[in-house]
């Protein structure tokens, strides 16, 4: 008969996943070991172990939980039927609130994703394009004459949109001069300003 799983097994392998995405983020996914992230994360390796048979299945837990969540939020705050660019706005702001205190997972993300398996990554890469997909589609409602005259634009102006967005964490500091919602207002005006700049 299978054990059942304790009460606490979400939450456990949730602060785990955030925990060792902190070590792989400050250290870089290669050099972490099962034996220091059980250290760090004040668990034993039998423990650690129980959750994640090997590195690589917690490198791939942290960057699907991450994207699932980020794809989750965006899809929420998405209204088709909006003015385009207050639909914009919005999936801006969903996407930078998503962010907040996501900082090691988003860095994870970028930078680890590809040393998993093609299986494993093709898998991840999926919940990508359904992010950026719900993206293009925002950005060509902006302007869709322009982007027909000329469809090799849309995704440069979408990936460039997302390039303001992905290195948030690089700079963006929690009450500072700018705050979220300013920032998903600048980010917007910005990408508004050269979609119609195409013309």
């Amino acid at each position: 008969m299978a054990r059942s799983r304790a009460k606490d097994y979400d939450d456990k392998r949730a602060a785990m996943l955030h925990q060792a995405a902190q070590v792989f983020a400050r250290d870089g996914y290669d050099r972490a070991s099962m034996a220091q992230l059980a250290a760090e994360l004040g668990v034993s390796k039998a423990l650690l172990y129980h959750y994640y048979a090997s590195k690589e299945a917690l490198l791939f837990d942290i960057v699907h939980d991450h994207l699932a969540t980020l794809v989750e939020a965006v899809e929420a705050a998405d209204r088709p039927e909006a003015e385009p660019e207050a639909r914009l706005e919005r999936l801006v702001a969903a996407l930078l609130e998503a962010y907040r205190d996501a900082d090691a997972e988003h860095k994870v993300q970028i930078n680890a994703l590809r040393l998993l398996p093609e299986a494993d990554q093709q898998r991840l890469k999926t919940l990508e394009r359904q992010l950026v997909a719900t993206f293009a589609d925002a950005v060509m409602r902006l302007d869709p004459p322009a982007f027909a005259a000329d469809p090799t634009l849309l995704k440069p102006v979408t990936m460039s949109l997302f390039g303001m967005l992905n290195w948030l964490y690089m700079w963006f500091r929690e009450g500072g001069g700018m705050s979220r919602g300013r920032y998903a207002r600048l980010a917007t005006r910005l990408l508004v300003s050269g979609v119609r700049g195409l013309d």
